[in-house]
């Protein structure tokens, strides 16, 4: 199986780390990822000025390419251009920190994952419920080879992908895999103002999340519960319930 791996938390992540040494027992593997730090671009696309992606080295080894772009700016030049064939799969993460609930909007590991679909190639984004950049992330990168392995054959619908949400928690405590739906949870966020050396104010985002308990299987809540949550979402914007109330609103 070819697989393409990338993220958002940039090449040099230990998260992105773990996964391709987890992708490469089922695989081969390709990494094209964000030069930088990328948390929370979304879907973002680099059109006002040029890509570059140079060869990046650890520990004295071709590990892959970074692009001076956003994550999905990485596999859509990945497919399209850097890669001398498609991969089978696309798989982004591992992310520091949660991406379940409304944080998949913002989620540059997500969209990562979503222009993969959008390619026509199947895809799924991993996350670790933690901000922690020493965090052990064994657990997450099990979880990923368990559901990439299985991506192929369980023939997502066009458009959809898989997002996996993986608890912070010792391997003994983890309970196994759920399928969840995406939770209605939300941030209630405030700018933290603060002076710059010049006495200029900036503004830093802050914020803490406000969970919403009504859906049994929303992933936030199952991940808080000790199980890793896949959660199938698609790219697909239209309300379809909506549809026939606003044909019958506009024509009044």
């Amino acid at each position: 199986m070819k697989i393409l791996v990338t993220n958002d938390d940039g090449i040099g992540s230990a998260g992105i780390l773990a996964l391709v040494r987890a992708m490469q027992t089922i695989g081969t593997v390709t990494v094209v990822a964000p030069d930088r730090q990328q948390s929370a671009v979304g879907h973002a696309l680099t059109v006002a000025s040029p890509l570059r992606a140079n060869e990046y080295y650890r520990d004295g080894a071709l590990f892959g390419w970074a692009v001076e772009g956003t994550p999905a700016d990485c596999v859509k030049l990945a497919i399209s251009t850097l890669l001398p064939e498609r991969p089978d799969i696309v798989v982004s993460g591992i992310n520091h920190g949660s991406n379940a609930s409304v944080s998949a909007i913002y989620s540059g590991t997500v969209s990562a994952a979503t222009e993969g679909t959008m390619m026509g190639i199947p895809s799924m984004a991993v996350s670790l419920s933690t901000l922690d950049p020493t965090a052990n992330m064994d657990l997450a990168a099990q979880v990923a080879v368990s559901v990439a392995q299985q991506l192929l054959e369980i023939d997502l619908p066009l458009g959809t992908l898989l997002n996996v949400n993986v608890p912070n928690i010792p391997a003994e405590d983890f309970k196994g895999i759920r399928v969840t739906r995406q939770g209605h949870s939300q941030w209630r966020d405030y700018y933290e103002v603060r002076t710059d050396p010049h006495g200029r104010p900036y503004y830093w985002l802050a914020g803490t999340l406000v969970p919403v308990t009504e859906l049994e299987d929303a992933d936030d809540l199952v991940v808080k519960q000790g199980w890793a949550a896949v959660t199938p979402i698609h790219y697909e914007l239209t309300n379809v319930h909506y549809l026939e109330t606003l044909q019958e609103k506009l024509r009044r």
